[in-house]
């Protein structure tokens, strides 16, 4: 294509173009620019020298978290909580997509969608806090029914071993809803000539939904699983924080919040960005791999 051609292209689609500088704008400065501070992770940095001043200690800080009587802790409660989430959470929109395809009263599909995407807009605060209410020993809504058929109260958020049921739990409520407007718009893109043809061969709705259904969206689930492997070690920290307790760290304490900890509340810089590049690599290379993965058994992947 010759460089006449480019421009002329570029000339006919300016108005798009345009409409692309408020996101590059976006990524440049918030997600560009802030690689330049990724050396912090093997440096001895003060804020008072500065990243030009601090001193380079190369994997120190790596080598430290690894060797951190918390790594153990923190990557194993990640791990757990990541896994759950693609137990349940992941699959909950699928699921919910699925069934309002085959509601046919539109008034009660819609309904049901406006009431599954609004807890998606609501802050990660509020909903914490309506959780925390909810599952209140002295005047919350669980407890009162459970004191009611006469059992003792229970401290849900203190004990350990609540905690992950608890925040799986929210996490499906407040994305499921959101999450199946994909789902919805590819099972839309299903040719419904495919739908025609089982009925003739006497498939019933079970067959139809695993024949025609499920293979017609499995690009996208792929897709959408492949992205969500990546991000296998950030589980969500910001729900955890506002949830967990020193009580719970045995199964609430994540690589996020062991990173807030030393960042935010240590001021240890350096340290939170190395265990945020160590996140970070560990997230690339899983998503090479299980994009190789999907390649292989499914020949859907991300290219």
């Amino acid at each position: 294509m010759s460089k006449s051609t480019i421009w002329a292209q570029i000339k006919r689609d300016r108005f798009f173009y345009f409409l692309l500088i408020p996101f590059l704008l976006w990524y440049a400065l918030f997600l560009f620019k802030p690689m330049y501070g990724i050396q912090i992770a093997f440096k001895d940095y003060s804020i008072f020298k500065g990243i030009e001043g601090s001193p380079w200690v190369g994997f120190k800080h790596f080598t430290e978290f690894l060797s951190s009587e918390y790594f153990i802790r923190v990557f194993k409660n990640t791990l757990i909580i990541s896994l759950y989430s693609l137990l349940f959470v992941f699959p909950a929109p699928i699921v919910l997509a699925l069934l309002l395809n085959e509601v046919k009263n539109m008034f009660f599909k819609k309904a049901v969608q406006t009431l599954t995407y609004m807890p998606h807009f609501i802050s990660v605060v509020i909903v914490s806090g309506i959780v925390t209410n909810f599952l209140s020993p002295t005047n919350g809504l669980v407890n009162q029914i459970i004191e009611m058929f006469g059992f003792d109260k229970i401290y849900f958020l203190t004990i350990p071993g609540y905690f992950r049921t608890i925040l799986m739990s929210m996490n499906v409520w407040q994305d499921a809803g959101f999450s199946a407007i994909i789902y919805l718009a590819a099972l839309a893109g299903i040719n419904t000539e495919l739908y025609e043809a089982a009925v003739i061969d006497g498939a019933n709705k079970w067959k139809r939904m695993l024949n025609v259904t499920l293979p017609g969206i499995l690009p996208t689930i792929m897709i959408l699983l492949i992205l969500k492997v990546g991000h296998l070690l950030d589980v969500g920290y910001e729900a955890i924080i506002l949830l967990y307790q020193p009580v719970t760290y045995s199964t609430a304490d994540v690589i996020g919040t062991y990173v807030y900890r030393e960042g935010i509340v240590n001021g240890r810089y350096d340290m939170a960005t190395a265990v945020g590049l160590f996140n970070s690599v560990v997230g690339l290379i899983l998503i090479f791999f299980s994009n190789w993965l999907s390649k292989k058994y499914t020949d859907n992947g991300l290219w």
